[in-house]
């Protein structure tokens, strides 16, 4: 029986179940799943001590921490020392964030989609490629030894990016989330802990539930990390690494300043910590800052995808990776992939030798410009963070509304955002925003038009009556 009596104990959560059903555990966290679902336990919650549950409840304190920790590895719950366990704000969010069919009744200003009109010099190549009378060995498996002047074609890349690197450093993936897949599945055992910004890539908040690696979030000053949060969460969080988007920021759109990136590095040194440098908008800026990987070579998994400078059919990414992390991401990405295509490797090489790439990411950037510049004039009494040469900027909205409450009544109006819910982490609260997509819509006439209908939807916001949002 429990100790004390609990009929006027203001728990947050009462939950009933069979003792019949076994494993206990398993019952009480589909009971836990259940009620978060379906909004009886609302996003920030503070769950009960373990201890109080286990005495309301007649269980063993065992059982309470097992049902905890299912539930914290699908993504739902989040936990911190010293300040017990809550209920995730992202447990509701959608972090599939490209659709399987185009949406046709929206306009799409949520996916961040580069613009498709520049890949002329793409399909020039791939022509050229498949005239040449061994065209046949573009079809078979590639192997990892005969690519090494890909390999040099990839280091011109990442160069351009900002970060001095070398060939035997190299490996290659089936695009940045793939790269991001491998480099937890080989870094971390289910159960690790990796630390994030507090609003992140939802790919990457997929791929860590999928490995049962938790991901906490690390606080930020002016939207970059900061370097104090992440030495506490060394110390006090068992994280074993962070992952970070220096350069243009997904969703936020800002950047980690120099001095940051240097005393982030020297943390992650001082703490034996790996860092996952996701660099997919590093060429959005025609002068990129340092990598972070210049200031902790050794410490820096640097991921350069190609789908957001060059093309998203590209799946192709290029992973800078100290020598002692190369073996196990190697393996890891074999047994994920067992190589990358040959034609894509092949191709894309071709592009940057030639010195092609330079024309499509200019293509990319002055398209950006024009729908900036446009986004700029329909918006411009609003805050949207954010530059020119961006694919996406983030809308902070007026007055109380939240995040979650535009992107419905934008989809009501006939046009796509997201959210600050879907990107946000664990029992951090969403900032009242939303990521809009610059380069998804086809054409300039169906972008301003979405954009005149968020104004509109923007400038009519302290007129709603809260009841209706």
């Amino acid at each position: 029986m429990p100790i004390n009596s609990f009929e006027n104990y203001p728990l947050s959560w009462k939950p009933t179940i069979d003792k019949m059903k076994k494993p206990i555990y398993q019952a009480l966290a589909s009971q836990l799943e259940e009620d978060i679902l379906n909004g009886v336990l609302l996003p920030g919650t503070k769950l009960p001590p373990q201890r109080e549950l286990a005495d309301y409840l007649d269980l063993n304190l065992s059982t309470i921490t097992k049902a905890f920790k299912l539930c914290g590895g699908k993504g739902l719950l989040s936990a911190s020392v010293g300040n017990g366990t809550f209920v995730s704000y992202d447990a509701l969010s959608n972090a599939y964030l490209l659709e399987d069919t185009k949406p046709r009744h929206l306009i799409e200003m949520g996916a961040t989609l580069p613009d498709n009109a520049s890949y002329d010099p793409i399909r020039e190549q791939l022509k050229s490629m498949l005239q040449e009378a061994d065209y046949e060995k573009w079809f078979g498996y590639g192997r990892a030894g005969e690519s090494l002047w890909q390999k040099d074609a990839a280091v011109k890349l990442i160069r351009k990016g900002g970060l001095d690197t070398t060939v035997d450093h190299i490996v290659m993936a089936n695009g940045g989330q793939n790269a991001i897949a491998a480099t937890l599945a080989s870094l971390c055992n289910p159960g690790d802990r990796i630390g994030v910004d507090q609003h992140t890539y939802p790919g990457l908040k997929t791929v860590a539930a999928m490995l049962n690696v938790q991901i906490v979030p690390i606080k930020s000053e002016n939207y970059e990390m900061c370097p104090t949060a992440f030495e506490d969460a060394c110390t006090n969080d068992n994280i074993k690494g962070i992952y970070l988007i220096p350069d243009y920021h997904n969703p936020t759109a800002t950047y980690l300043s120099v001095e940051k990136r240097k005393k982030i590095a020297a943390i992650a040194k001082r703490h034996n910590q790996f860092i996952i440098e996701d660099a997919s908008y590093h060429l959005l800026n025609k002068r990129p800052l340092p990598a972070m990987a210049s200031f902790a070579p050794e410490q820096v998994i640097y991921i350069a995808s190609l789908s957001k400078s060059i093309a998203p059919g590209l799946r192709l990414a290029y992973v800078a990776v100290p020598s002692r992390f190369k073996d196990p991401i190697s393996k890891a990405l074999y047994n994920l992939n067992v190589s990358v295509s040959p034609l894509l490797a092949e191709l894309a090489a071709r592009i940057i030798v030639s010195n092609q790439f330079e024309i499509l990411i200019e293509k990319h950037r002055q398209q950006n410009i024009e729908r900036n510049q446009l986004l700029n004039r329909h918006l411009a009494d609003y805050s949207c963070l954010g530059d020119e040469t961006g694919i996406f900027r983030w809308l902070l909205l007026p007055d109380k509304m939240t995040g979650a409450e535009f992107e419905r009544l934008a989809a009501q109006k006939g046009v796509q955002v997201y959210a600050a819910e879907r990107f946000v982490v664990g029992n951090s609260c969403p900032e009242r925003a939303v990521r809009v997509s610059v380069s998804a819509p086809d054409t300039l006439e169906e972008f301003e038009e979405g954009l005149m209908t968020l104004k509109r939807l923007l400038n009519v916001i302290p007129q709603l009556n809260p009841i209706h949002l």
